[in-house]
Order: C-alpha cells, then sequence, then structure tokens
C-alpha cells in the first residue's frame, strides 16, 4: 500500500487492538473480517462506494451498517464502519485492509493461548510442503479446484497436526486465494504474525540443523544488526556446502561455501 492506504491501515491496526483490548472475540473477529473480505472482493461497486473519497463518511457508515447490522458481531460492524470512513488510494486496498485485520484477529487467538511461535512455525513448514509437492501445491492452489474439496484436503492433512489458527489461516488462503499463490498468503500471514510482535522473519538455509546454541547466538545477531527481535526459519538445503544462507528483510546474507566458490569462479574467468 501507498501513500493514503498506508496511514489508514495503520490507524486501522491500532483501532483493532482497541477493539480487542475491549472484550471482543477474536475468534468471531476473524472469521466475520475474512468473510467481508470475500464480499468486498465479489462486489466492487460496494468496494468503490465503500472507499469512495468524495462520498460523506456518514453515507459510508450508513451503508455498511445497513449491509451488516445484525449479521455480525458489534465489533466487526464498528471496524467495517471505520474502515470505510478512512482514506484509501485504491478501492482494492480496502479489502486488502480487511484482510489484514482478520489475519491479525486470528493471531490473536494465538497468542492468547500462547501458541503465536507455534503458528509462524507452522505456516513456514506448511510452505515448505506445498511448495515440495506440485501435485499438492496445483489442486490447493487450483480455481477450479472446488472449496470443499480443498477443505475436506486440508482437513486429511494436517487435523490434529496444526493448531486451530494455522487451520483458520491455510484454510484462508487456499479458498480464497485473493489473486495470490498460495506461497505468498502464507508467507504474508506469517509477516502479519511475525509483526503482531514487532520482529522480523529471517529464513535460514543450512546443510545441518543447527543446536539450540547457534540458533540463540545467530537470532542475537540478527536482533542486533537489525534492531528488532528475529524468528529464523530453519532450512534443511543440500545445496548449502557449509556455512549458512540467510533471507531477512529483502537480503539475502550468503556466507555458506558454495557461494564463495561462485566467487572465486568469477574472479578467476575475469
Amino acid at each position: 500500500m501507498m501513500g493514503a492506504s498506508r496511514e489508514s491501515l495503520i490507524l486501522a491496526k491500532e483501532r483493532l487492538a482497541d477493539v480487542l483490548a475491549g472484550g471482543a472475540d477474536p475468534g468471531r473477529l476473524g472469521d466475520e473480517l475474512f468473510s467481508v473480505t470475500g464480499l468486498l472482493d465479489a462486489q466492487p461497486a460496494l468496494r468503490r462506494a465503500l472507499s469512495d473519497p468524495t462520498r460523506p463518511a456518514q453515507a459510508k457508515t450508513a451503508l455498511a451498517q445497513e449491509l451488516l447490522g445484525g449479521k455480525v458481531a458489534p465489533a466487526t460492524l464498528e471496524l467495517v464502519s471505520y474502515l470505510a470512513t478512512e482514506r484509501w488510494s485504491e478501492p482494492a486496498d480496502l479489502s486488502q485492509a480487511a484482510e489484514q485485520l482478520a489475519v491479525l484477529a486470528v493471531v490473536e487467538v494465538a497468542e492468547r493461548d500462547g501458541k503465536l511461535d507455534e503458528l509462524e512455525d507452522e505456516l513456514f513448514r506448511f510452505g515448505r510442503v506445498v511448495n515440495a509437492d506440485p501435485g499438492l501445491r496445483a489442486a490447493l492452489s487450483s480455481p477450479f479446484f472446488p472449496a470443499d474439496r480443498k477443505r475436506g484436503l486440508l482437513e486429511a492433512l494436517l487435523r490434529g497436526k496444526v493448531s486451530q489458527p494455522t487451520m483458520r489461516l491455510v484454510t484462508q488462503a487456499a479458498v480464497f486465494s485473493r489473486a495470490r499463490t498460495l506461497d505468498a498468503s502464507l508467507e504474508e500471514y506469517a509477516m502479519l504474525a511475525a509483526e503482531r510482535r514487532k520482529r522480523l522473519l529471517a529464513e535460514v538455509h543450512v546443510a545441518v540443523p543447527l543446536t539450540d546454541s547457534q540458533r540463540g547466538r545467530l537470532a542475537a545477531a540478527l536482533a542486533a544488526a537489525y534492531g528488532r527481535d528475529v524468528h529464523l526459519n530453519i532450512v534443511l538445503d543440500p545445496k548449502v556446502i557449509g556455512g549458512v544462507s540467510v533471507e531477512i528483510a529483502g537480503e539475502l546474507i550468503d556466507g555458506t561455501m558454495a557461494s564463495r566458490i561462485a566467487g572465486l569462479r568469477r574472479r578467476l574467468a575475469s
């Protein structure tokens, strides 16, 4: 998001925090905000009407209340009405904001259950499983594969193996892709979960598992370098020949032996 939308999203997240602190049920809030996201995606005219900067805020709030009054919890209606009064650079940004608030509400469920680390790890691991299985990726990403069959497939794969918040987010990502790939949705959801604790995600590729001590030292070094806590997602990668490769905040820190060999070959060839 850019410009006005970025500022509006920041304010909307603050309003979400206030609503949750006021006693709203985060699970219901997340489900209903995901439903609102689907409604906005399916009805471009509604999306434009609620995000139209020339339309009075009172009229947009009235429209939201007319559509959702009595159908969703008061907390959900309050948040959607608030979104309608903010300024959005593009109508699609309104839908994206509703989705992000939905994800953060589900993340709050995991936080209250003491399972936020678990949620981040499970989203990452499932993304890796999907990327490694072309058939599974095709089934869960295809717009022609029925939603109920996707849900059934996910139930068979994950039921009893992941937390309920993870199942909720994975199902949302697979069934309602919003023109994104499944792994892109999972990555975005994981980043929002990390944002909940104001920390960064680092994808670490190694040849052999790190010890707890090594993980701690690496996380501490990255936190010192980037000024924020860091959550490590460890990938055992056969292409890594010694050392470690870290992707964090859009940067690649490659300290593997393979990268050094490649660098040497480039210098010899020049």
